[in-house]
């Protein structure tokens, strides 16, 4: 049994990657701090269903003033999913949540756990947010990152002191840089969640712009995998990788699957473009399948079916 850390727990993420890390026995400390950016509500029934196991500890607190030395004690993986997330609400005063969380949060955990013995992984979670409008389509890791949201230049930072404290300190990191992650348990204000809720209220969808931007998705559970492999194979140390479902499409042809999906009609009610919103984004995952051996394995019909049973049995 390995005794692991993941921070987030009781997010989107990384509370699915909780339950698969149960399931496989190991031992799993979560950390979460709980903060309304959404209800937590959300967050606590995303561990619902784990929370009272034998082999989880949920300690409920701020990354930034706990007492991490004893934590580690015997640790091997660490799985770093905490973040403050959302691009279009990363403008204005809300910033300083975001270079607090991505930024400085990251920094205390890697100063904590640079002298951490028995540590083999620390496991981040990255976004395909820091790429912006990328030069080239599909994006591999080798192009310049050039972010077009305050979000997306925290994430890179936080990627960037991950590399630094690998380089100095030999902090044995991984990084996943995600594209669009969807599934059960989404969060609120992620455009899924929004989209079906409002199908079931029988309301318009907000489509910001044209609805003509393309978007790579990709399903938790291949998120979830791609996370268990970067902790454990060798070669996977001191590199970034890129996360995608192998789903890249334009944002109204996602509206017609979810159409069939949820059974009728679609209302679209267009809203001007979002700042810091990129207009494509698409995954090379060819490293990803290399190193990783990662290949997504749900469909986006299959992945929103199942999203849309989850958010009936939520609302």
């Amino acid at each position: 049994m390995n005794k692991i850390i993941v921070t987030g727990a009781a997010g989107f993420i990384g509370s699915h990657l909780v339950e698969a890390l149960l399931k496989q026995g190991n031992e799993v400390i979560g950390i979460d701090q709980f903060n309304d950016y959404y209800d937590p509500f959300f967050k606590w029934k995303n561990i619902s269903n784990f929370q009272n196991l034998a082999n989880f500890t949920l300690i409920e607190g701020d990354i930034q003033s706990l007492e991490w030395q004893p934590l580690l004690e015997d640790v091997e993986v660490i799985y770093h999913q905490a973040a403050q997330a959302g691009v279009r609400s990363s403008w204005g005063k809300s910033f300083a949540a975001y270079t607090e969380r991505n930024i400085n949060a990251t920094q205390v955990l890697l100063e904590a756990v640079k002298d951490a013995k028995s540590l083999k992984r620390l496991v981040f979670a990255s976004s395909s947010s820091i790429y912006g409008d990328a030069e080239s389509l599909p994006t591999n890791e080798e192009i310049t990152p050039l972010p077009v949201s305050p979000y997306g230049i925290t994430k890179l930072a936080a990627e960037n002191l991950c590399r630094i404290y690998y380089k100095n300190f030999g902090v044995p990191y991984v990084s996943l840089r995600y594209f669009t992650v969807y599934g059960p348990r989404q969060r609120p204000d992620m455009a899924f969640h929004k989209f079906l809720k409002a199908v079931l209220n029988d309301q318009a969808i907000p489509v910001y712009g044209d609805g003509k931007q393309t978007r790579e998705f990709t399903f938790v559970a291949d998120i979830v995998a791609a996370n268990l492999a970067a902790a454990i194979v060798p070669d996977a140390v001191g590199e970034n990788f890129n996360i995608g479902g192998g789903s890249h499409v334009v944002l109204t042809e996602v509206l017609e699957t979810m159409a069939e999906v949820v059974g009728r009609p679609i209302k679209r009610h267009y809203i001007e473009k979002m700042l810091g919103d990129a207009r494509h984004t698409a995954a090379d995952i060819s490293k990803a399948q290399r190193i990783l051996g990662y290949q997504p394995q749900v469909s986006l019909r299959s992945g929103l079916n199942q999203e849309w049973e989850w958010i009936q049995s939520l609302y």
